[in-house]
């Protein structure tokens, strides 16, 4: 019957038998042993011990369990010998050395958080190794994912944030790039990170900071500069973050929407007859399509390119040949889109009107009714309102369809009562606009005390939309009595 011993290993209790401790004694008494460089050789240790209690975590079913010498050899083949290695200096020279023989089986990924090349929190960077793709690529991706979901993938980055460990020890950073985790790998890997932090040290001014030292208080103010500094540079890089979401969303916006409308100008579909009524430049629409991008995304573009090197200062320049046809073609839109945003202002600058006047049999104690008609052809109630539709009359022509008519009931001293109608159009010229007014189909019936007014107006689809406008203002002896329908308000 074999003793058991009790013993804490990274943190982690074991139960482990006799044999089995004292041989795990003589194996790290033995990698001790072989490390010719104390630098770092205590972290080292640790690393390995860790790795070892994880090991050992795998093997057993249960905390009562013992571990026996069969557990400890599985888990030293997994680690290697250190006669497998030149575990000292070696290791790291730039000669190509003779290939060792190696007795372990190397791990898969695990994702972890890479906090050492974090810009937020590491978790792209830490996907980047799990992907086994560049971390800026993996920064784009989830910008251009979080901007295209509507901010949904900033939601996942925060999850990921809080599930995703980050990797501390030696041995979760050698997992999370997929390294066997090893006596080998542990040591190249804390190697490395004291030569990085050597080379850092070596990077200092000593001479400066003794100077600054012996000076207390511009040491604290200096301090304080930093302090400042650090809060600047990541504000600055909030700022590229926000340049680069604002100018995405925007350029996609145009894209598809301006695409889409410029495309669609090639053939003809319903909604587009509303596009030609209202353009009364004359150019093509995949033409003014095609200037509004130029003209309002080249400064976006422009934007994405600064929220890049605000975010990546190294990053590679477009050059200045680009930058140069950049600004000819956004100034030459520029210019374009105001001379004709100017000619469809000078079309609808001047207003035209025609006026139509009725005598109404109304006088001192006449009673009136009034009321709106609609059209069933175009709709079934009369109501006013704005803007325009088209529509197709009995002959099946397009027609520019109006509810904008606008019904007024005033007094008058007068003993004979009166109705005045007033069309309106607006275009380039008055004589134009007048002619355009005079082409508004709009009717109206008086009989027997009775007025019918259209709730509606048309006008021939070819004149385009205008701001054509019906108004009526019916004139009532003091002491006439009027029934007005609902449907006039």
């Amino acid at each position: 019957m074999n003793k058991t011993v009790n013993i804490n290993l990274a943190g982690s209790f074991f139960h482990i038998d006799e044999d089995a401790f004292a041989k795990l004694n003589r194996y790290l008494a033995a990698i001790k042993r072989s490390f010719s460089d104390p630098q770092g050789r205590d972290e080292i240790i640790r690393d390995i011990e860790a790795r070892i209690a994880e090991l050992f975590d795998e093997k057993i079913e249960s905390h009562s369990q013992v571990i026996s010498v069969k557990e400890l050899d599985e888990v030293i083949a997994i680690m290697g010998q250190p006669e497998d290695y030149m575990v000292d200096e070696e290791i790291f020279d730039d000669a190509p050395k003779a290939k060792r023989s190696r007795s372990y089986s190397s791990n898969h990924k695990q994702l972890f958080r890479d906090i050492d090349n974090k810009f937020i929190a590491g978790v792209a960077a830490g996907l980047g190794h799990y992907l086994g793709i560049d971390t800026i690529w993996v920064r784009l991706l989830w910008i251009l994912l979080t901007v295209f979901s509507s901010g949904f993938f900033l939601v996942i980055y925060i999850l990921f944030w809080v599930l995703v460990p980050q990797a501390d020890s030696t041995a979760e950073k050698l997992e999370m790039q997929g390294e066997a985790i090893n006596i080998e790998n542990i040591e190249k890997k804390i190697r490395d990170e004291y030569e990085r932090v050597a080379d850092k040290v070596k990077d200092v001014d000593f001479e400066e900071v003794t100077q600054k030292v012996s000076k207390k208080a511009n040491g604290f103010f200096d301090t304080l500069g930093n302090i400042f500094l650090m809060f600047f540079k990541v504000f600055f890089k909030f700022i590229g973050i926000i340049l680069i979401i604002t100018a995405l969303s925007t350029l996609v916006s145009l894209i598809i929407g301006l695409f889409s409308i410029g495309t669609v100008g090639f053939w003809e579909t319903n909604w587009m007859d509303y596009v030609h009524a209202v353009n009364t430049t004359g150019a093509p629409i995949w033409v003014l399509s095609l200037i509004v991008l130029l003209a309002v995304g080249i400064p976006f573009f422009v934007m994405f390119l600064l929220g890049l090197k605000i975010l990546i200062p190294n990053i590679k320049s477009i050059g200045a040949p680009a930058k140069i046809v950049l600004g000819v073609v956004w100034l030459a839109a520029l210019v374009t889109l105001g001379i004709l945003s100017i000619k469809q202002g000078t079309q609808v600058a001047s207003e035209g009107t025609v006026t139509i006047k009725e005598v109404l049999p109304i006088q001192a104690g006449d009673t009136l009714k009034l009321s709106m008609l609609s059209n069933e052809t175009y709709e079934y109630r009369a109501y006013r309102g704005g803007g325009f539709e088209i529509k197709h009359d009995h002959n099946g022509d397009k027609v520019i369809y109006s509810n904008d008519v606008r019904l007024i009931v005033r007094s008058t001293s007068d003993a004979q009562g009166r109705m005045v109608i007033e069309k309106s159009a607006n275009a380039m010229e008055y004589q134009k606009a007048r002619s355009l007014a005079q082409s508004i189909d709009y009717g109206y019936q008086i009989r027997d005390g009775e007025i019918k007014l259209d709730g509606y107006l048309i006008t021939p689809y070819d004149e385009k939309y205008r701001d054509q406008e019906v108004q009526i203002v019916v004139y009532l002896p003091v002491g006439a009595i009027l029934y007005a329908h609902n449907n006039t308000r």
